[in-house]
């Protein structure tokens, strides 16, 4: 695995401690880290298990969080970024994991891995908890595609089918569109023509037709599938809303002194419910639809939540991920009739 450990707002600490602790749960693996060897070595020897499995690829120069993507494309080619990205293209690693700039590490990984056939347009991938126990809930695109056609659209159900198949390990996954009803007639004419592409294909799971926004967390389908607009937008506000609700607990216990002698005894509750509501868990958004495998790590993640973007990695490698996507792009592959409808 190739980590861009110049990427993120606590590298490189934060990517040499998470790729410790992933290597608990994935002992099989062994490390690329691209960047600045003078910072990366000291950090590499408080962890003998992980010197051994591990290489330094040296470069000074890395991506800024306020690089233009295209900017960065054409003058860093020489980042820790590209290095990562170019280690999975030419075969030496078989996952890039980045919590660098994301315009610039979709735009590198676009043209450094290229698109799987069938793929018109990757989309990012990730998981949502949900009301319903043990269930998680695919969305995507969280921000790669602004606008998205029909076709796009039914490129990302298969996408999402498979990532939840392998990852989630979801046999035959619920897919459904994101609309702003469940009716028929509902939604724009992009989503309302991708549900009737969707309903005539075999896809890796089923369609179920549309959903709406809270239906996302309530766990009544596996996939739910939209355009990076209209996704961004969602994880965003989710991230917000769960600072919120945090806040207002906070607030709700300080408030008065009863709220300070009912605390004690909630303890136990409240650290259940801050671990199932801790976003470091459901860190990693995957590049989906790329020749190589990517995976975007929040910026501010700490170790933590680094370690669980290249568990996430980890699992598609073990899953064959990008095998398992080729061969259902091949046989989803869109009738030329359908394809004028898109």
């Amino acid at each position: 695995m190739a980590l861009d450990a110049m990427g993120g707002d606590e590298a490189p600490d934060s990517v040499i401690d998470g790729a410790a602790l992933a290597l608990n749960d994935y002992p099989e693996l062994r490390y690329i880290f691209t960047g600045a060897e003078e910072l990366i070595k000291p950090l590499l020897d408080k962890y003998p298990k992980l010197l051994k499995v591990s290489e330094i690829l040296h470069t000074d120069e890395k991506v800024l969080s306020d690089d233009k993507p295209s900017a960065a494309l054409r003058q860093r080619k020489n980042s820790s970024m590209n290095l990562a990205v170019q280690a999975v293209a030419g075969g030496d690693a078989s996952c890039v994991v980045s919590a660098g700039n994301t315009g610039a590490l979709m735009l590198m990984a676009l043209f450094g891995l290229k698109p799987l056939p069938n793929v018109s347009r990757p989309a990012i991938a990730s998981y949502y908890p949900t009301m319903q126990k043990g269930r998680k809930t695919v969305l995507l695109d969280l921000g790669a595609n602004v606008y998205c056609t029909p076709q796009n659209l039914t490129e990302f159900a298969v996408l999402g089918g498979i990532f939840a198949q392998v990852v989630l390990k979801v046999e035959n996954p619920k897919i459904a569109l994101l609309n702003v009803g469940s009716e028929e007639m509902k939604g724009s004419e992009e989503v309302r023509d991708a549900a009737h592409i969707l309903a005539e294909m075999t896809l890796p799971g089923e369609f179920t037709g549309f959903v709406e926004g809270d239906d996302i967390m309530k766990g009544v389908v596996d996939v739910v599938v939209t355009d990076g607009f209209t996704g961004n937008v969602t994880l965003k506000a989710s991230e917000g809303t769960a600072r919120l609700v945090a806040h207002m607990m906070k607030e709700a216990f300080s408030h008065s002194m009863l709220g300070w002698l009912g605390y004690p005894f909630m303890i136990p509750a409240l650290r259940k419910l801050k671990h199932s509501m801790d976003p470091r868990r459901y860190n990693g958004g995957v590049f989906m639809g790329l020749r190589g495998l990517c995976v975007k790590s929040h910026g501010g993640m700490d170790a933590v939540g680094f370690s669980n973007a290249v568990c996430v990695g980890a699992k598609m490698i073990r899953g064959n991920l990008n095998e398992r996507l080729a061969e259902a792009l091949e046989k989803n592959t869109l009738s030329e009739d359908i394809e004028h409808m898109a």
